[in-house]
């Protein structure tokens, strides 16, 4: 690799100072920086780093990914792979490594902790201590992903801890989610070697969990936005935060990322060097990556933005390759071949039934938040007809289903769930965090049944049914979770289908997004995994009926 210099305004963010300067690159390697009387009126910075995303979320494979993130100003991410070992197991962590080779992007992903994220729902795959100690000790996991099953944490589960433990004697950092703990229960999951969380979604339990010891990201994705509650620690704690996407949709990835996050908070009056650190040192800190930091001897990871004002990418830079200018990617679209993990037979409709036991009967029913991947626990007469609990346009409560998509002749589980908004249809989904059977939300039973068996044909992917005989389907080729297509093709696919759906009267901002947490067990309150409705506060399976 050829020798070349850049020149602009070197935005210094150890030293809190923004100086003319001359970057010299060789092989890769910042070679020298030369402080200079006057330089170009452009802006020299790190590339910003997503410390925790899933990129399964994306709908794009890594190198796809990577594409559309570096126009972004972005050059690496801390990469969580559970939604992919989830469905195939230790072959589906194979899978996104290998693919992630492919670029120069830097991917860090590390060992999922939680497969399945708990034993009250079905995977394709179950990772047990032994296989996150295998895990661990390859060079190209980081570290141990979100420790999801807190529960564990708190009353010793023995194969939780041996995870963890493994994850301390390579000397790998442990990331965590633990939406809502605080008191002596942060504690204790701080204290057992858990250093981050990206759950937080008040500013009061952020601050117990920095008391505790933590790291907070502050996280602004597709579904859960926290920025607004969490933003005053930019000022208070710029050491001990950093910014995370978790899940973004492909629609919204090529429209920002994290460069969104900083050019939002340099408006709301935050000192640009907070919002730089946070953005790119802190990650690098933290995990210890090797990512560079506009230090001579460092890899020459970094972006050249036209002011501070507009912060438009006008470059970005992964060891010292030009890889997106001016908004466009340079990077090759790479084709993939897929894999899938999928068994289940086609439904039909008396299967999503429920009947009623009495006249009126009272049933528990999910509350969904915008924007939020908590729930509420809501309790509410149930509409009858012919016998029949059914959903209730008036009152906003539809019937909600996940189908195990592992095994064939395995009765749906259904439920009630508020806020969705349908008037008619139903919208399906593969993308059912974190086990990934199918979840749909619908009107009517035949629409539910259209909508479910079109991803059963398509063995995974997101779909909109109108009615029984008008359906839409988006196919996920990989795993029933990725694209095997180019990242504009995917975001106009989902753009379209995201369209139908909201043309079924949904007024959610991403009700596929929403739709994919209905199944997150961990995240309180009321969840539907395919063996029956849970009750993420007990942590213990609950009824429909009161």
């Amino acid at each position: 690799m050829q020798s070349f210099t850049v020149s602009g305004q070197l935005i210094d963010i150890n030293a809190k100072r923004t100086y003319p300067a001359e970057i010299k690159i060789e092989n890769g390697i910042i070679k020298s920086i030369l402080e200079l009387a006057t330089a170009p009126n452009q802006y020299i910075l790190p590339g910003f780093i997503d410390a925790h995303i899933h990129i399964e979320s994306s709908m794009l494979v890594p190198t796809s990914f990577a594409r559309v993130a570096v126009a972004h100003g972005t050059v690496a991410t801390v990469s969580d792979p559970h939604e992919i070992a989830n469905v195939n197991g230790l072959q589906g962590v194979e899978y996104m490594l290998e693919n992630s080779k492919k670029t120069p992007f830097k991917f860090f992903f590390g060992a999922p902790s939680c497969v399945p994220a708990t034993f009250f729902e079905t995977a394709g795959a179950v990772l047990d201590s032994k296989d996150v100690e295998t895990l661990l000790q390859n060079p190209d996991i980081w570290y141990l992903s979100e420790m999801m099953n807190y529960p564990g944490v708190l009353y010793d589960d023995k194969e939780v801890m041996l995870k963890i433990e493994a994850a301390k004697k390579v000397g790998k950092p442990v990331d965590g989610h633990a939406p809502g703990l605080t008191g002596a229960d942060v504690i204790k999951y701080a204290n057992a070697g858990i250093t981050t969380d990206h759950e937080c979604f008040t500013l009061n339990e952020a601050l117990i969990k920095i008391e505790a010891g933590m790291h907070i990201l502050i996280r602004e994705g597709s579904a859960a936005k926290n920025y607004d509650a969490l933003a005053a620690l930019i000022q208070t704690h710029p050491d001990k935060v950093m910014f995370c996407s978790d899940d973004k949709h492909p629609d919204e990835l090529v429209c920002g990322h994290i460069n969104e996050l900083v050019k939002r908070s340099l408006q709301a009056g935050y000192n640009l060097y907070n919002v730089l650190q946070i953005a790119s040192i802190n990650p690098v800190l933290h995990y210890k990556l090797p990512v560079g930091l506009l230090q001579i001897g460092d890899p020459a990871d970094f972006i050249v933005i036209d002011s501070l004002d507009e912060f438009t990418i006008l470059q970005t830079y992964i060891s010292g390759m030009l890889v997106a200018q001016k908004g466009e990617t340079l990077l090759p679209f790479i084709a993939v071949e897929p894999i899938n993990n999928f068994n289940t037979n086609k439904k039909v409709k008396n299967e999503f039934e429920i009947k009623a036991d009495t006249i009126n009967p009272i049933i528990n029913i999910i509350e969904a938040i915008e924007g939020q991947l908590i729930t509420n626990k809501l309790q509410v007469p149930a509409k009858v007809e012919n016998g029949l609990i059914v959903s209730d346009t008036e009152r906003d409560i539809l019937k909600i289903t996940v189908v195990n998509r592992y095994a064939e002749n395995i009765a749906p589980a259904v439920g009630f769930i508020k806020n969705f908004g349908l008037k008619q249809g139903a919208i399906a989904s593969t993308v059912g965090h974190d086990c990934h059977n199918i979840i749909s939300i619908g009107v009517d039973d035949e629409s539910i049944c259209a909508a479910v068996n079109a991803l059963i044909d398509s063995k995974g992917g997101i779909s909109v049914a109108a009615n029984k005989d008008s359906v839409n389907c988006m196919p996920l080729e990989v795993a029933g979770l990725m694209s095997i297509g180019e990242a504009n093709s995917v975001a106009a696919a989902y753009t379209l289908i995201d369209k139908k759906a909201k043309e079924l009267g949904t007024t959610l901002k991403a009700p596929f997004m929403t739709l994919s947490f209905m199944a997150l067990l961990v995240i309180p309150a009321l969840k539907l995994s395919d063996k029956g409705l849970f009750d993420g506060n007990k942590f213990e399976f609950c009824s429909l009926r009161e």
